[in-house]
């Protein structure tokens, strides 16, 4: 394929980012979606489902510092992860780099998606898929939630967009089923999409969500490839005050951990919680 090739994402109507191809390194309808991987010159290799980026390998670590490191910092002591998605392995990297970590189990839905990310990604995962400590297992999120007898410190539900499968991640009753799986003053956080570009996502969560927590909220990331402005990451606690500590508290815990961020650090992670006030304004 020449490099005069173009993919455009295809999540919006009359508004698109392209990409110059430089190979198709993959292509294959699974049982549950269509997955591309592409070589691309600015961002390399980047992954598509059903036309839409998931994941690059020049910006993930954005996405993956701020959905970890967040939560795992604001817990003040998280011993056991839950990851909903997430099968390019990025979250599960960034968790395992917390020591104080003993246990995560990831649950997704398509196992050729892990094993495609090991094969085409595998600084995504680093190796994560080895470790010990991770429990992974290939089903849907929806159902292990509603049937999960375990208890966790922190749930990172890391879903496609709302649409197709990732649907059911975003409804009430998938919310109510993953509370009962979150141990008492735990943290649950989930992508939640741009807000400029679909505003609705966040009106619709943030109305689910404080309705089975005593502070739900939101946080920001600023994602190049998930393009439309700040990406929006939903935060559910029954513990307000983990949203409220200071760059002080945060830095001793980030210190103490003892492992360097490219974009993670304890001022932006305070940061992250100041919403502009259009999101502000979603949030009814």
């Amino acid at each position: 394929m020449s490099a005069k090739n173009v993919v455009s994402e295809s999540l919006y109507d009359g508004y698109a980012q392209s990409f110059t191809v430089s190979e198709v390194l993959f292509e294959v309808k699974t049982g549950h979606q269509h997955l591309q991987i592409i070589d691309t010159p600015f961002m390399g290799r980047v992954m598509l489902l059903d036309g839409v980026v998931q994941t690059t390998e020049r910006d993930e670590f954005i996405y993956h510092e701020m959905m970890v490191h967040v939560p795992l910092f604001a817990h003040p002591a998280p011993k056991r992860v839950l990851i909903i998605g997430g099968g390019d392995g990025g979250i599960l990297r960034e968790v395992l780099r917390h020591k104080n970590v003993e246990h995560v189990t990831q649950v997704e839905i398509d196992g050729s998606v892990i094993d495609m990310c090991k094969e085409y990604f595998p600084k995504h995962s680093n190796g994560a898929f080895d470790d010990p400590r991770a429990n992974i297992v290939i089903a849907d999120g929806k159902e292990f939630v509603a049937q999960c007898q375990d208890t966790f410190d922190v749930i990172i539900s890391d879903s496609t967009d709302p649409i197709g499968p990732g649907e059911v991640l975003f409804t009430s009753d998938f919310y109510k089923d993953e509370k009962t799986c979150l141990n008492a003053g735990g943290i649950m956080v989930a992508q939640n999409g741009v807000p400029f570009m679909q505003g609705q996502e966040v009106t619709n969560t943030f109305q689910r969500l404080s309705k089975l927590y005593s502070d739900a909220s939101f946080y920001v990331a600023p994602v190049p490839t998930y393009i439309g402005g700040l990406m929006s990451l939903a935060w559910a606690t029954d513990n307000a005050e983990l949203r409220k500590q200071n760059v002080e508290q945060i830095a001793e815990r980030v210190a103490a951990a003892g492992f360097e961020t490219r974009f993670y650090n304890a001022d932006v992670h305070v940061a992250a919680f100041a919403l502009p006030n259009y999101v502000r304004a979603l949030m009814k």
